[in-house]
């Protein structure tokens, strides 16, 4: 059967299918007026120019990210255009690999593992941004190999990736709190591991091993901080404040009122020019703070898992959401589904209803962006629509998983099918 393959023939099919859409890319760029290139591509690449000519790459206006990214792309000013896309291919397939390296590691068979790994390589979603030349798949490689690093139990390796996925990208620094409370060299007794307390002497017992720091918890904070430190007293050395601006504080204090996924746009979009605005920032970001705790408290234990809630949770209730914002926890998905009690017939619904929302979304922003007509109101209906989908989607996963302690992987005999699955 085809499944039975190497993983190394499903990453050449995952590769040739980039390179071919790479190659159709080019070819609708020199074609049609509307561009298979994405356009912070441009950006990047416009950074990196500027870079070349010993001048701030924030000089180029909308690069909102690390230095990092313009000095990758540096290539493409010698090697050609292209060097960036094929670079953010090779991180692609990356992310394929590592995914089939942590289903293995959760106790999954070879072909489990291969499907896990397929979800990812032949999904035409994160091939298209990829050969688009979109760098999410730089922060997808990141987050997963610190998870990777996790699972072996290597605390530096793992301490150092996640220092510069924070670097990248900000919104990983919600992974500490549950990453401090599954470093406890005692995970046994952990909330997590027990589902839950019920009595006040085992819940104050837990907190204090949730929050009592212990080696790994010092050695993670200590590298963390320090790694992350140097990478941004070092931009900081070099580009100074612009540095900061752009690459932290804008996403911090972003107010983006042009239409997009978020429920909230519409409402910023309104009050932009009210003085409640500040007030209105801290109130929409309040929910997400409190379900981003409550769901480390509750699954720490399993990090494949949290992780993706973090990011789902992020993603959902953040005030600006773009679909680009989508791979962060479509990553991690392959690693879910596995686990999942769940009829077949309810996940196609789940993953059917998620597209027709967009779907939904996008008709309306097509007539605003393309034909000028005022469909913010249609819009933000059909952001509130994606919004409800996704929390439903939440809800039935969380409804649907069935639970395992990080530290005690399930046998290949007792793995769970996503149609059928035994409770551990």
């Amino acid at each position: 059967m085809i499944i039975q393959m190497p993983i190394w023939v499903y990453m050449g099919l995952a590769l040739a299918w980039r390179l071919a859409l790479l190659l159709y890319g080019e070819w609708q760029d020199r074609t049609f007026a509307v561009k298979y290139t994405d356009v912070d591509y441009f950006v990047f690449s416009d950074a990196a120019s500027f870079v070349h000519q010993g001048k701030p790459p924030y000089e180029r206006s909308t690069f909102r990210y690390t230095p990092l990214l313009a000095w990758m792309l540096l290539p493409n000013l010698y090697v050609g255009p292209v060097f960036g896309k094929l670079l953010f291919i090779v991180f692609d397939l990356g992310t394929g690999f590592l995914i089939y390296k942590l289903a293995l590691a959760r106790g999954h068979t070879l072909r489990m593992s291969k499907c896990c790994a397929c979800l990812w390589l032949l999904n035409p979603l994160p091939a298209a941004v990829s050969s688009r030349g979109n760098a999410e798949s730089i922060m997808t490689f990141l987050v997963l190999w610190t998870l990777k690093c996790l699972t072996s139990k290597n605390t530096i390796a793992m301490s150092v990736l996640y220092a510069v996925s924070v670097h990248f990208k900000i919104y990983p620094v919600t992974y500490s709190i549950p990453f401090y409370f599954l470093l406890d060299e005692t995970s046994s007794d952990t909330y997590g591991h027990a589902a839950g307390c019920c009595d006040s002497w085992k819940w104050y017992r837990t907190a204090q091993k949730l929050i009592l720091p212990n080696w790994p918890r010092l050695i993670f904070v200590g590298i963390t901080g320090i790694v992350l430190a140097m990478l941004t007293a070092g931009c900081y050395d070099m580009y100074g404040w612009d540095f900061l601006e752009h690459a932290y504080l804008y996403h911090v204090t972003r107010k983006d009122i042009r239409h997009n996924f978020s429920v909230y746009f519409y409402m910023l979009y309104l009050g932009a020019e009210e003085l409640r605005l500040p007030c209105l920032g801290v109130a929409v970001f309040l929910p997400q703070a409190l379900l981003l705790l409550a769901v480390s408290l509750k699954f720490y234990h399993d990090p494949p898992l949290c992780c993706f809630l973090h990011t789902f949770i992020f993603v959902t209730f953040n005030k600006v959401c773009t679909s680009q914002y989508f791979l962060w926890y479509l990553c991690l998905v392959p690693l879910v589904i596995p686990r999942l009690r769940m009829k077949v017939g309810k996940g196609i619904l789940l993953t059917v209803s998620w597209f027709i929302a967009q779907g939904l979304w996008l008709l309306p922003a097509y007539y605003l962006e393309f034909e000028g007509q005022n469909t913010f109101l249609y819009i933000w209906m059909a952001g509130i629509l994606f919004f409800l989908v996704n929390i439903y989607i939440a809800k039935s996963v969380i409804e649907a998983y069935t639970f395992d302690s990080w530290n005690h992987p399930v046998t290949p005999t007792a793995e769970v099918s996503w149609s059928k699955a035994k409770a551990k």
